[in-house]
């Protein structure tokens, strides 16, 4: 992700995991002016999702993202569209929908619009909990994996620690972390 430097407006975003509970979410600064595919890329940072599937975004019945031809599926450009063009005022929203199969739909509210900054953009305020690991499952599947590992008796306890590299911490955020993920080093 390349950061950059901007005289606009910023805006304040939190994008919320639907479903999650408790609440998975992260608030993030970014340019008024980034694309929603940049939007895009940002957000596969600040959640810790790893961009190995498809996405699009949904904003008052409008969707955007890449056209499909060869599935049928027509959508606005999200490289030609910006944030400011969706998100005008506080409270307005978008769904961000990453991974068709998992369908990890995700709230992202424009909590302030800000006045130009001169500091390097995009970057993570805060957030709570760790992302849910790629092919999970969704939301339900995610349930099933944190029951599992939580439990040494689940008879999938031993596999599931191993599926994800043997230990994972659903309550681990850590904006500090996450901040160099999202400026790309």
């Amino acid at each position: 992700m390349r950061i950059r430097q901007t005289g606009g407006s910023i805006y304040r975003l939190k994008v919320t995991l639907r479903g999650s509970r408790p609440p998975i979410w992260r608030r993030f600064l970014v340019p008024a002016d980034i694309t929603l595919k940049r939007l895009h890329d940002s957000l596969q940072a600040v959640m810790g999702w790893t961009d190995s599937h498809l996405h699009q975004f949904t904003a008052k019945g409008v969707v955007y993202g890449t056209t499909d031809h060869e599935f049928g599926m027509v959508r606005v450009s999200e490289t030609r569209t910006t944030v400011a063009q969706i998100l005008r005022r506080p409270k307005d929203r978008l769904m961000y929908e990453y991974d068709f199969g998992d369908s990890w739909e995700h709230d992202v509210v424009l909590e302030a619009v800000l006045p130009p900054g001169s500091g390097r953009y995009p970057v993570v305020e805060g957030g709570r909990r760790a992302c849910p690991p790629e092919d999970v499952g969704g939301i339900s599947g995610y349930a099933l994996f944190l029951e599992a590992i939580a439990d040494p008796k689940h008879p999938e306890h031993a596999e599931m620690l191993e599926w994800i590299g043997g230990c994972f911490d659903p309550e681990s955020f850590d904006s500090g972390e996450t901040n160099p993920d999202i400026r790309g080093g």
